[in-house]
């Protein structure tokens, strides 16, 4: 379907067959997904696409996940980004730079040993090496710093902007109504299920709406008459000055989960690494916290030598998602009354970039068929989240330090 023709039934009094809240990775993805399905899609942003942390992050992309979910979401999003310049008119730029996840203590090791075993047995292609092994690859990290590591080649990292226009390229292609600067305001439900959504440019009847929203999405939730459990917090990334005597593009990609640190090649040579605060408060940030970045700059330096003493050429903070277990939230809209039915609430748990193809897959066929074959979804709904916002669920150990409360 044309753009031109789903605009024709979008209207004060017009229908569509699904709407999508949210116009960053995840809302963005899923639109796609629905409209390849062959369904008429409306898109609403109440500012422009990837306006948000879409367009701010740092693009890492890893099926190592601590949990079964975050591995299953992990490795079809990463395929996901590796086939789409054969399905797209744009990609994201996916580079499979390989990613080693070092340990530090024997109960790392240990720990790491039970992950890989999960791992495989999912079907990802990871490696364990051991601190023999690290030292005698070229890897940047100072000989000796290490117990051992897990390497997946294949995971690697996109470019954040790029992805924004990938997206914006296929919502395109595929005949989506994207109405930018059109906030959404409302759901209209009757008999326990959806038959409109309110916004600010006017109501969209549709049986079928996808609630995201990232950092935002307990407000669009309270705005659907609903409880998410779900908050923001602030992350920054840094990228240095070309790192000397070192061709960053040779060199996996490392997260150390210890101190929520990671990196990967960056601009002209230099280093781009990220980090979160586990002790700042829940909230919005977009200004870099620099005694922070320079506590974080010295435990960089001592795992990887070459870059102590680096300038930084760019700096910048983000306000992303999370939620108190650090897994997404894939479900039914659940409100005090009940579960409405045709709406659906979508975030990627701080992990947008990482897992946004693989909850936007999964939520497109929650809308389409009730169900998905991507992972089990029985426990990631708003129902595992008690009265005081706790989980009863594990949180994923392999997260950066988000903090356990949305507010």
């Amino acid at each position: 379907m044309t753009e031109r023709s789903v605009w024709e039934r979008v209207g004060a009094v017009s229908s569509v067959d699904a709407v999508v809240v949210g116009g960053g990775t995840l809302g963005a993805w899923t639109a796609c997904f629905l409209a390849e399905a062959g369904r008429s899609v409306v898109l609403v942003e109440a500012a422009t696409l990837g306006a948000g942390a879409s367009s701010r992050a740092a693009g890492m992309v890893r099926a190592q996940g601590g949990t079964e979910a975050a591995i299953r979401l992990g490795m079809f999003s990463r395929d996901f980004y590796a086939g789409q310049p054969d399905r797209y008119p744009l990609d994201s730029g996916f580079v499979a730079q390989g990613y080693l996840m070092p340990c530090f203590t024997d109960e790392e090791v240990a720990a790491a040993q039970e992950r890989i075993a999960l791992q495989r047995s999912l079907g990802l292609d990871v490696e364990w090496w051991d601190g023999d092994e690290v030292d005698r690859r070229r890897t940047g990290l100072a000989p000796g710093v290490t117990s051992g590591a897990s390497y997946a080649a294949g995971d690697g990292y996109i470019d954040a902007p790029r992805n924004v226009l990938a997206y914006t390229a296929a919502l395109v292609h595929l005949g989506v109504a994207v109405r930018e600067r059109c906030a959404f305001t409302g759901l209209r439900v009757e008999d326990g299920h959806v038959v409109a959504v309110e916004t600010s440019a006017g109501p969209i009847e549709t049986h079928a709406v996808v609630l995201t929203g990232g950092p935002d999405l307990a407000r669009v939730g309270e705005l659907a008459g609903a409880r998410v459990v779900a908050g923001g917090t602030r992350h920054q990334v840094v990228v240095t000055e070309p790192v000397p005597g070192v061709d960053v593009h040779a060199l996996p990609m490392v997260f150390d989960v210890t101190s929520g640190i990671y990196w990967r090649p960056g601009d002209d040579g230099g280093l781009l690494w990220g980090m979160s605060n586990p002790d700042e408060q829940p909230g919005p940030g977009l200004e870099v916290d620099w005694p922070y970045f320079e506590k974080m700059r010295e435990r960089v330096g001592d795992l990887y030598p070459a870059t102590r003493g680096l300038g930084v050429r760019r700096a910048w903070a983000a306000t992303i998602d999370y939620t108190p277990d650090h897994l997404p939230i894939i479900g039914p809209l659940v409100r005090p009354d009940g579960r409405v039915d045709g709406a659906v609430v979508a975030s990627a748990g701080g992990h947008g970039m990482m897992w946004g193809p693989g909850v936007s897959r999964a939520t497109a066929d929650l809308v389409l068929d009730g169900r998905t074959d991507l992972l089990d979804l029985t426990d990631l709904g708003l129902d595992r989240f008690d009265a005081d916002g706790n989980s009863r669920l594990a949180a994923d150990p392999i997260a950066l330090p988000f903090p356990h409360r949305t507010r």
